[in-house]
């Protein structure tokens, strides 16, 4: 485990973000770090892969800048590079939301992880809400959580208006990293929702320390790994189910037909059964994607 994935944001305004990508970008360079940076005049939202001593720099790197000097840095172990390449682009959102101004000194509290744990083992009335996209979702939530059918973060508006019943009721938001829970949260508070929460640092800053506890299944990222499965026990390691048999899995493939591209989940005997195609038609197709063995 010689590498590290680094997974932060920060909302900030920031004045200089083209100057800043390509700096960063020349930077990431020199010192072999992967990945993607989103920089915006809103803030930096990045996950980036190297190994130790280049990610210790690259921390260093970017605390030079004062706006980015307290940022939070969750870190995972990896035996490689979690991408292939870097992408550092200068984007109108640090996440692509489009659901118009929101009011961030609104943001709701944040709970720690082991304050959730007391919500659960006390039996406080409250409500859990995935702020992620449903293929998220599918394979990994905390226990009892709503998982609303969102195809993407523009969908949340939407969302909010059929949790119009909940606004008296405590409610818990959560996402990854924390990212998107900033605007989620705060739009519920615009909203008149009475107490909201935000999970601090997100999903990943809970399963960190409290695996086998009230997340349930594993968690989408993106990057090369995919998924991250932070249980070891079986009942509660793999929710999502196989395509093909219904089984347990949490691993997600493209149909090789490329016309097709359906994601789906599937269990590593059923992808090869069925070379890797979500129907007989595509099995048949002729715009197929080679499959590599060993």
């Amino acid at each position: 485990m010689d590498y590290r994935v680094l997974l932060f944001y920060k909302y900030i305004n920031f004045s200089e973000p083209q100057k800043f990508q390509q700096d960063h970008l020349r930077f990431c360079e020199k010192n072999d770090i992967l990945g993607r940076v989103w920089i915006s005049a809103e803030g930096i939202n990045a996950t980036v892969s190297g190994t130790i001593d280049n990610i210790k720099k690259y921390k260093s790197e970017i605390k030079k800048y004062p706006e980015f000097a307290d940022i939070w840095f969750k870190e995972d172990k990896h035996d490689e590079h979690a991408f292939k390449k870097m992408h550092i682009r200068v984007k109108q959102e640090i996440v692509t939301a489009s659901f118009g101004e929101v009011d961030l000194s609104k943001t709701a509290k944040r709970l720690k992880p082991e304050e959730l744990n007391n919500f659960y083992e006390t039996g406080k009335d409250f409500i859990i809400v995935d702020a992620r996209n449903d293929y998220e979702s599918v394979i990994g939530k905390f226990k009892n959580a709503i998982t609303p059918k969102m195809d993407t973060f523009r969908d949340w508006p939407s969302i909010v208006e059929e949790l119009e019943e909940f606004k008296n009721k405590t409610v818990v938001t959560y996402c990854t990293g924390g990212i998107r829970c900033e605007k989620a949260s705060a739009l519920l508070v615009e909203k008149g929702f009475k107490d909201v929460y935000q999970m601090d640092g997100g999903i990943w800053n809970y399963i960190t320390q409290h695996p086998d506890k009230f997340w349930e299944g594993s968690v989408f990222v993106f990057d090369e790994r995919r998924i991250v499965t932070p249980n070891t026990k079986e009942e509660i390691k793999h929710i999502g189910k196989c395509y093909y048999c219904g089984e347990p899995t949490s691993y997600y493939i493209n149909c090789h037909n490329q016309d097709c591209d359906l994601m789906l989940l599937t269990c590593d005997k059923c992808k090869v059964e069925n070379d890797y195609c979500c129907s007989d038609e595509c099995r048949q197709a002729p715009n197929r994607r080679k499959i590599y063995h060993g």
